[in-house]
């Protein structure tokens, strides 16, 4: 038991030791126990590291000259494949503007609708294009990754929308 006089020290103290900076260095680690699996079991990020949290992104019109005003079909933004493959590409360039690359993604999180082609969510196709990003030449590394099926996204056309979260450590 703190005795009274010392309880305001003790508190200090406590509250110093909080706001110290962590003694590690800044570490982002990967954990994936089955080497053939597309995503992570888990990524443990130590204090330290540069983190940039990239909000929901949807598909952009496979004509890029098209304006979003003028999509009024599945076939304008494209199948989950494709919209997987703009979504993420969007992803890519946000993280290029605050200095990171898609190797520095840990997890994603996808939300997928049903196509009205077909009324089934494609999640083979969600695959396909993140497999354009992750697990292959340029980028080897996966990521923990959560995939929900959801009932419509914000336009009756978009069957995909991802958000990111990417670190690293600083100056890397």
């Amino acid at each position: 038991m703190v005795s009274r006089k010392l309880m305001p020290a003790a508190l200090a103290a406590a509250v110093a030791a909080v706001a110290l900076p962590a003694s590690a260095d800044a570490q982002v680690i990967r954990i994936k126990r089955n080497p053939s699996a597309i995503i992570l079991d888990a990524a443990r990020v130590n204090a330290g590291a540069d983190m940039v949290f990239v909000s929901g992104q949807l598909a952009s019109p496979v004509d890029p000259t098209k304006p979003m005003s003028e999509v009024k079909s599945v076939e304008d933004l494209g199948d989950t494949k494709t919209q997987t493959v703009s979504v993420l590409g969007k992803v890519k360039d946000i993280l290029a503007t605050q200095g990171f690359k898609m190797s520095d993604v840990i997890k994603l999180t996808l939300f997928v609708a049903a196509d009205p082609r077909t009324g089934k969510m494609d999640f083979a196709g969600a695959n396909e294009g993140f497999k354009a990003f992750f697990g292959n030449a340029e980028t080897p590394e996966t990521v923990a990754r959560s995939t929900f099926q959801v009932a419509a996204l914000v336009g009756p056309y978009y069957l995909i929308e991802i958000e990111a979260i990417a670190a690293k450590k600083p100056g890397t």
